[in-house]
């Protein structure tokens, strides 16, 4: 039996983190026991006393005192996690927990030690569920680790990442922010490691229903692909 470390970084997340806890809680996996924590960055609705009822179920967290950022929560969780696997579930409700058997087959079957659930083939069905920034902005950015890193990846900026503990064992991250998709993507090549992806579905949230990432992100992102290649 293996333990599977999901890490929820939350922040100004009260409308969806219940909803998403309760769909974590039952998602079922073969083989494997879960562990759940949830990292609050430093929120000021009512996100922190939602997680301090989960107490009580199970779930184990943490509080950052002030804002730190979506890349300072997912360090904090992996520091904390105690599983011999580890997947990052965004607590927005954009990526659905049932599909964990899928994201995770390859790693329990010993195919991968990295599986990324790509959301490509969702979107292109359907595109209104990403700003068409959003959409070209990502494809840009898998094709720039792509080329940089000399490996394919279709969705470098899925929420949706899964790996070994060993994989990032004694990794050095630096980012706070939302580069540290682009951080843990190019360090974990630059560690030979092959990404293996599978298709996910994905229902995109809008910046009405708290969307929080932003074309300077975009920016950040590719600087920090370029950054990590030759310099970090």
């Amino acid at each position: 039996m293996e333990k599977l470390s999901i890490i929820i970084p939350a922040y100004n997340e009260e409308k969806s983190l219940g909803a998403v806890l309760r769909k974590v809680m039952a998602a079922r996996v073969p083989g494997v026991v879960k562990e759940i924590i949830a990292v609050n960055d430093g929120s000021s609705d009512g996100t922190g006393d939602i997680l301090n009822a989960w107490k009580k179920k199970g779930v184990k967290v943490v509080h950052h005192p002030e804002n730190r950022g979506k890349g300072a929560a997912v360090r904090t969780g992996i520091g904390k996690a105690t599983g011999s696997l580890i997947i990052i579930q965004d607590a927005d409700m954009e990526y659905d927990p049932r599909e964990y058997p899928e994201v995770l087959a390859p790693l329990l079957e010993k195919k991968a030690k990295v599986v990324y659930g790509s959301r490509i083939e969702a979107i292109q069905r359907n595109l209104k569920d990403m700003y068409l920034l959003h959409y070209i902005g990502n494809v840009v950015l898998s094709l720039a680790t792509s080329i940089l890193y000399g490996r394919r990846i279709t969705d470098m900026e899925t929420g949706y990442k899964a790996f070994r503990k060993e994989v990032v064992r004694g990794m050095m991250l630096h980012s706070r922010g939302f580069d540290i998709e682009p951080e843990i993507t190019a360090k974990i090549l630059k560690r030979g490691y092959r990404i293996l992806e599978v298709p996910i579905n994905f229902r995109g949230r809008t910046f009405d229903e708290g969307k929080k990432i932003t074309w300077r992100d975009g920016i950040i992102a590719l600087w920090t692909l370029v950054k990590c290649r030759f310099v970090d």
